[in-house]
This record gives structure tokens, sequence and C-alpha cells, in this order.
């Protein structure tokens, strides 16, 4: 490309910065709000298990805007997107500081999750035309180094925030480093556009549909609504689903062409990612609410208990291909999954005597087993997909991904709502653990449909989560 020849020697040393900064306001949020939900919550009026919302609203958006981003870059070009995902970001950061209620704060969530849903996907779209082939692992690993540092630093510093100062610092810290990023991002990222394609408008309607009905059925059924509006949601997202198939079936572009499904991996991919995480994405949203809420902790303990995960998960990356070469897909996911659920089971035995010398270990398996889970599941699920095949296929597990997170941690919270009624705390987070972990290790079942030789093209490669 053009954009590619006329790129200066300082750019190209910045741009996997100024993608870095991205990555770090989006990782860095993610995992500095969890621990700050409980004095929100006082702040609000709210119940600290009523907060899911916070989370889940920012979590969807996400995964509704994701397959957005790309036509969008590809028409105004990446400059313009990047600069105004970065610009909306900040913006519902501001809003959320702002917040003197829970539906205030779960609108600027929306607004954060826009912003959120385009800043990643642009840099790396600028990443990817803008570097050789060569020179692009480098710049993806420069880009992804803060973040990776963000879910380390990000619960600490939420957890100082919230009790040195108050809780809107935790949102009031990325207006500096937006403004940062869309200085740069304007000075330095190329407005790169693309081939200007027919986007599949009505395709997307009935996806928003769908992920929102069942998103939620499942919220008004954790606040104790009627059941009936939950039923009647749970409906609407099932004839939308189909409604969606039967159009996709039938038009020569959709959003998401179904022939992705007619490979065999892709779709044990999507469908284990959906389940295994129904009961793993709970568990990082549930973590602080125990220690805080069930225990009575600080803020600042429940963050730094969240470090060995973090952790974990950092440690086990450099692993995991070894891993993944000696045992093999379809071995690694079954038994991974199973010790995933088994590790979420054995939360429930968690106690306020518990020794911080049992905790910490157990959180470290915890990061460890999850991070081998996630990369093997991306790496599987886009294995076998053709050239043409890999942009819409990536696009679909990043919204699968965060559509699972967001059932993940509202089924979570329906168990605690729903247990909670007739027994303590205490005792409702220990069944909730139990039921969570439970569900993990039935989605295994999943993956023993994978067959034996299944990702052996791939176990030479470095795998990203």
């Amino acid at each position: 490309m053009d954009n590619e020849i006329k790129l200066s020697p300082l750019v190209f040393r910045l741009l996997p910065w100024v993608a870095a900064i991205a990555f770090l306001m989006q990782t860095l949020d993610t995992s500095i709000l969890n621990t700050a939900l409980p004095a929100i919550a006082k702040d609000l009026r709210e119940s600290p298990l009523n907060m899911q919302s916070a989370v889940i609203s920012y979590a969807l958006t996400l995964a509704l805007f994701i397959p957005v981003s790309g036509f969008l870059s590809d028409r105004f070009g990446t400059r313009f997107i990047f600069v105004s995902a970065v610009f909306l970001f900040t913006l519902g950061s501001l809003l959320c500081a702002l917040s003197d209620s829970l539906l205030f704060l779960d609108i600027s969530r929306v607004i954060q999750g826009v912003g959120g849903a385009m800043m990643v996907p642009v840099s790396r779209l600028v990443l990817i035309k803008s570097f050789k082939r060569s020179d692009f692992l480098a710049a993806l690993n420069t880009s992804t180094i803060p973040g990776l540092i963000g879910p380390v630093i990000g619960p600490v510093i939420g957890g100082y925030l919230v009790e040195m100062v108050t809780w809107h610092w935790i949102f009031l810290i990325n207006l500096p480093i937006g403004i940062i990023g869309m200085i740069v991002g304007w000075k330095y990222m190329p407005n790169i556009k693309g081939q200007r394609l027919k986007f599949d408008y009505f395709g997307f309607l009935c996806i928003v549909i769908t992920f929102i009905s069942a998103t939620l059925s499942l919220e008004f059924l954790s606040h104790g609504e009627d059941s009936s509006l939950s039923l009647i949601l749970a409906i609407t997202c099932v004839l939308f689903l189909f409604i969606y198939k039967w159009y996709a079936s039938r038009v020569a572009t959709p959003l998401f062409p179904l022939s992705l499904f007619a490979t065999r991996t892709f779709k044990l991919g999507i469908l284990g990612n959906l389940f295994s995480r129904l009961g793993i994405s709970g568990v990082p949203f549930l973590i602080p609410l125990l220690l805080q809420v069930a225990f009575g902790y600080s803020a600042i303990f429940a963050g730094i208990m969240l470090i060995p995960m973090a952790l974990g998960s950092l440690i086990m990356k450099t692993f995991v291909p070894r891993i993944l070469r000696r045992f093999g897909y379809r071995q690694v996911l079954i038994v991974n999954t199973i010790l995933a659920g088994i590790l979420i089971i054995t939360l429930s035995q968690v106690s306020p005597a518990t020794s911080t010398l049992i905790l910490c270990p157990l959180l470290f398996c915890i990061g460890s087993i999850n991070s081998l889970q996630f990369t093997s599941m991306n790496s599987i699920t886009l294995a076998d997909l053709t050239t043409e095949q890999t942009s819409s296929g990536n696009s679909l597990m990043a919204v699968n991904q965060q559509l699972a997170i967001s059932f993940g941690i509202a089924f979570g919270a329906v168990l605690i709502r729903l247990i909670g009624i007739h027994t303590t705390t205490i005792h409702a987070f220990q069944m909730a653990f139990i039921i969570l972990g439970i569900e993990t290790i039935i989605s295994s079942i999943v993956f023993a449909a994978l067959h034996k030789q299944d990702g052996r093209n791939l176990t030479t490669h470095e795998h990203k989560r």
C-alpha cells in the first residue's frame, strides 16, 4: 500500500506504542473496576451484588461494536476512527466518574464500550497494514506489553484509589492517558482507508437484538424482576437467532457467514469458548465481591489478592506452545477445562479464616489454567479457516468472547441472587462457585469432539491470547 511507503522511520517506531496506549486503557479499565464495585455501590445506594450491569454493559457493547470497527476504518480512515474511539472512551470515563446513579453509570459504560470496541482492533489493523510480515510480530509484541501489565497493576490501583481517594479516580485516571492517546494518534497514526464494502445492516440489527435480549433476560432474572419478562426476552433472543440464520443463508455477504460453521474446529472452538467461559468468566467478578462483601476485607486487600491470578496468566503464556506441542489440543482442552472447574469448586472452601499462603497459590493456579484455556481455545478456533474466512472468523470469535464474558458475569450474579434469598451471603458465594465449577467441567464434553490431530499445524508457531 502507498500508506506503507510514506510512513517515516519515526512513525514506524512510534506506531506500536500508539497501539499500546489503546491496549493499556482497555485492560487497565477492565481489571481496575471489579475491586471498586462495592465502594461504587455504596455511593450509588445500590447493593454490591447488583453491580454486575456496570461490567456487563461494557462487555456487551464491545461484542456489538467490534464488527463495525473494520467497516468504519475502511470508510473514514484509521486515524479518524482511532482518535474518535479514544475520545469516546475518554468521554465515557469522565461520565462514569460523574455518575450519580447505576443507570447513569451503565449508560456511561456503554459510551466507553463503543470507544473500546474500536481502539484496539483499529490500532492492530494499522500494524498489520503498515509492517512487513517479518516485522509484524515484534510490533505486535511491543503493543501488547503494557496491556499485559494492566491486569497485574489494575486491581491494586483500583483498591488504592478507593481506599485513599474516592472510586471516581478509577475512571479519571483514564483522562490523561486518553488525551495523550488522541494527540499521539492524530499526529502519528496513518489514515489508511480500505475497500468500501457494503455493510450488513440487517444482519447487524439481528445480532444486536439477539445479544441484548439474551443479556437482559439474565439481568432481569438476577435482579428478581418478573420472570415472565425474562422468558419473553429469552424467546426473542432465540427467534432473532433463527431469523439471522435464515437471512444469512440467503445473502451473498452476511455479517458472519454461516460457512464458517462448516469448519469443524471453528464450530467446536466457538461452542467451547462460550460454554467454558460461562463458568470461568464469573470468577474474576465474584472474587473481589466475596473478599469485600462476604469476608469484610478492604478494597486494597482484594486488589492485592487478584495479582496472583494476573501473574499466573502472564507466566503461563510462555509455556503454552510447549504444552500444546507435547499433548495436543484435544487432550489439553479436555484436561484443562476439567482442572479449571475443579479449581473453581475449590474456591467454595475459602473462608475468612483461609490463610493467604493457601489463597494466593490457588488464585495463581486459576490464572495459569485460565490463560492456557483461553489461548488454546482461541487458536484452535481459527486453525482450519481459509485465508478468506480468517477476518470474519476472527471477528466472530472476538464477539463470542465478549458475549461469553457478559453471560458468565450475569450467570454468576443470578446464582448469588437466587441462592442468597434462602441462605447467608457467604454460603451463596460457596454454592455459586460449586455450580460454576460443575458447569465448567461439563463444558469439556465439547472439546471431546475434537480429533487427536486437530491443531497440529499450529504447534510450531507462537500462540497469543
